[in-house]
């Protein structure tokens, strides 16, 4: 089976593809607005989970990655402001895990708030982040 191809509209004329419009939606139940994330890093998050799931992604993927990427963006403190300190928590679990586990999606998600420089400082220096 051919993969879908993720779509983000014409002139107004063809709508965003629906990968697009759930990881905007996983965005803003996260307090980031899609509108900060860059076109180009959501197609690069959708192309990651199309990747990482044989079929499509299912609808429950895109909460726990925004998750992980929004408190990459935000910082700990604006995250838990916003969503709590379980979720805090257990996104700062998630990226200890992915420093020991480099090729796991989730280091994956990580690096890529790195290169794409959206990544927040205290994020880096709490965790001693690099791209190297």
């Amino acid at each position: 089976m051919a993969r879908r191809r993720s779509s983000l509209g014409f002139l107004g004329l063809f709508g965003r593809s629906s990968d697009l419009r759930e990881l905007d939606a996983a965005l803003r139940a996260v307090d980031l607005h899609p509108a900060l994330v860059p076109e180009g890093v959501k197609l690069t998050i959708v192309n990651l989970m199309k990747d990482h799931w044989p079929e499509e992604p299912p609808s429950s993927a895109y909460p726990p990655i925004a998750q992980l990427f929004g408190y990459c963006i935000a910082g700990a403190d604006a995250f838990a402001g916003a969503n709590g300190g379980d979720i805090t928590v257990r996104a700062e679990q998630r990226i200890e895990i992915a420093l020991d586990a480099e090729d796991s999606f989730d280091a994956q998600i990580i690096l890529l708030a790195l290169h794409a420089k959206l990544i927040n400082p205290d994020v880096v220096e709490r965790f001693g982040l690099s791209s190297d």
